[in-house]
């Protein structure tokens, strides 16, 4: 077994695409218009669906946002630097919510990040 995907509902679909794709660097893997349903799905990642996990962002026509919720709590993406991905992310628009540091009563290093539907993701510096 593997984990195939996460989704996201999103109120404006071409904004979210730019975002995952310039903004964190992930690439369009594949998208479905589904006219009888009124909806389009979108599946973005770091590689291949055979061997990664994707994105699905799933844009409900007519439907502008969405409540975030308080049960889901965030992506998590590692880098390289997280100091160096926050400032490219916030050089590009992007809401850093957790200025990169340590983490609270640890040594792991970590900033947030918010996506332009308010969902947040969370960098993780890669251990060495």
């Amino acid at each position: 077994m593997r984990l195939l995907h996460t989704m996201l509902r999103v109120g404006n679909l071409d904004r979210s695409i730019a975002f995952y794709t310039e903004v964190l660097g992930m690439e369009l893997l594949r998208q479905k218009e589904y006219p009888e349903g009124k909806f389009t799905l979108a599946f973005l990642g770091y590689g291949d669906e055979k061997h990664h996990t994707a994105l699905e962002l799933t844009y409900n026509w007519n439907t502008d946002n969405y409540d975030v919720g308080n049960g889901f709590g965030h992506l998590a993406i590692e880098v390289d630097d997280v100091y160096l991905a926050a400032e490219r992310i916030r050089s590009q628009g992007g809401k850093i919510i957790r200025e990169p540091g340590p983490m609270n009563a640890g040594t792991t290093l970590l900033a947030f990040v918010a996506d332009p539907d308010g969902y947040e993701i969370e960098l993780l510096q890669e251990k060495s």
